[in-house]
């Protein structure tokens, strides 16, 4: 029996996710498992490639990009596992990451969503958790990380601390994240109004809207490079981008949501 499903999106980025599935096949997961690949209409050969190179890697090819949360939901319904884990196909998974995500999952009967310590190329820590997206806790965030990319001394050893103490958190990051069926369906899955961006947030904050809780664990690191499609088309992708920021704030902050697209307007930001 599948005990684990594990569901990479991907658009346009055959070689993260070619180094993505060589990680996964050099040191599979004890867990039993299955891979689905789900390709967002790909101008690139991916989907010829992960069929050609992976036979039992399972291949759902859209025929057109419908974005990040419904393309995974295409997976997760699809699949009959007790567990899924979203990953990024820009993500490299070390020997023994998967399996330690799951043990700790597993042993907390009170916990819905686990994600692992993510680093990037040269193994520094992402700030891959937080607390629900508000105006404030967004430009908190958004200067923590500010900061982190100046080299700021008192930030970057702060997150460090933080990155290695197991918590509760509000959310964790979509490039990683691992959820029971049964509590992903009680949620209603992931909203498909968010084509990219802030669906994982959405996501937990429907999980923890049930009295479940998120977990960020750093039992397990994952290796996050950064996103290729984002650098492919970044005009696009700050457009989507800006589209789900708004659909976010009118779902969880209404009274703000006015003061967001005004903000937009005249920063010459706003989606259209």
């Amino acid at each position: 029996m599948t005990t684990l499903t594990i569901v990479i999106v991907s658009y346009n980025a055959c070689a993260h996710l070619e180094k993505c599935l060589e990680s996964l096949a050099a040191s599979p997961p004890s867990t039993p498992h299955q891979i689905i690949v789900v390709d967002n209409a790909s101008p690139d050969a991916s989907v010829a490639i992960v069929r050609d190179r992976w036979p039992a890697v399972t291949v759902i090819a859209q025929p057109t990009n419908v974005g990040f949360a419904a393309a995974n939901n295409a997976a997760i319904r699809s699949s009959e596992s007790e567990l899924v884990l979203l990953l990024n196909n820009d993500t490299i998974v070390p020997p023994g990451a998967i399996d330690a995500l799951v043990v700790r999952l597993l042993a907390r009967p009170d916990v819905a969503i686990a994600g692992p310590r993510l680093v990037d190329g040269k193994g520094r820590p992402e700030l891959s958790f937080g607390r629900m997206i508000s105006p404030f806790n967004e430009l908190r965030q958004k200067l923590t990380l500010a900061l982190y990319r100046r080299g700021v001394g008192t930030v970057s050893r702060w997150i460090e601390r933080e990155t290695r103490r197991e918590q509760l958190v509000d959310w964790v990051s979509g490039a990683c994240l691992l959820v029971r069926r049964a509590d992903a369906e009680a949620a209603g899955l992931l909203d498909e109004r968010y084509f990219l961006y802030t669906e994982d947030v959405d996501f937990c904050a429907a999980i923890r809207a049930m009295g479940r809780h998120v977990l960020f664990t750093p039992a397990a690191h994952v290796v996050h490079l950064g996103g290729q499609s984002r650098a492919t088309i970044p005009s696009a992708v700050n457009r989507a981008y800006r589209r789900s920021q708004l659909a976010f704030y009118e779902k969880h902050h209404p009274h703000w949501a006015p003061v967001l697209r005004a903000y937009l307007r005249v920063k010459g930001e706003f989606p259209k």
